[in-house]
């Protein structure tokens, strides 16, 4: 109980910034709408594995190297835009089914491994700066100095949790048949959205 208030104050923040639309949201989004409810699954749980890395070098420090260290830091952002516009690229491309190349949701798993979607979620958290500066500000300004190493490492556990909890009710929220039927045959079009969201973000992340 000594560590509660630390806890909810994190929870809170989280919730905040997970909610938001960013990188990940876009990727699962997109990859609901593309490949259907298994791929995002996968998806979702490899941007929950990335929230353990951001965690384990939070833990010792490298944080603060990272983003104090100017080229460092930019070769990240330049790393993420460059897979931002990797991710977006396809999504652009992205059309309208032909009749004869109509398939059902179960089906349009075939298109990507789950092995590739859990990188592709994994790389689109790990590789954002933006998480960098989240968790630095979450171990530096909001848990204290002397919170045992274990109780962060709990934090650390429950926000990984947490977000790949988040992510997996997002894409099952798109995938559901009513969802399903209002994104229809124009879903392409969420596609195609999502993918200028992904250059949009590339975008902010190269000029700041």
């Amino acid at each position: 109980m000594q560590y509660m208030n630390e806890f909810l104050t994190i929870a809170l923040v989280h919730l905040v910034a997970v909610a938001s639309p960013g990188p990940d949201f876009a990727v699962v989004v997109r990859n609901s709408v593309a490949y259907g409810r298994r791929i995002a699954m996968y998806t979702s749980i490899g941007i929950g594995l990335a929230i353990l890395l951001h965690v384990a070098y939070s833990l010792v420090g490298l944080s603060v190297v990272i983003a104090t260290t100017p080229w460092l830091f930019t070769t990240f952002s330049y790393a993420a835009a460059a897979y931002l516009l990797y991710l977006a690229f396809g999504a652009l491309r992205s059309g309208p089914v032909k009749q004869d190349q109509a398939v059902d949701a179960e089906k349009k798993t075939s298109h990507i491994s789950a092995k590739r979607a859990v990188w592709m979620g994994f790389l689109t958290n790990g590789l954002n700066p933006k998480a960098t500066l989240f968790f630095l500000s979450l171990f530096t300004a909001i848990i204290s100095i002397d919170t045992p190493f274990t109780v962060k490492l709990g934090y650390g556990i429950y926000l990984a949790i947490a977000t790949g909890l988040w992510f997996c009710f997002l894409s099952y929220l798109l995938s559901t048949s009513k969802v399903a039927e209002l994104i229809g045959k124009k879903g392409y079009w969420l596609d195609r959205a999502m993918g200028v969201l992904l250059v949009g973000l590339a975008a902010k992340l190269v000029l700041g």
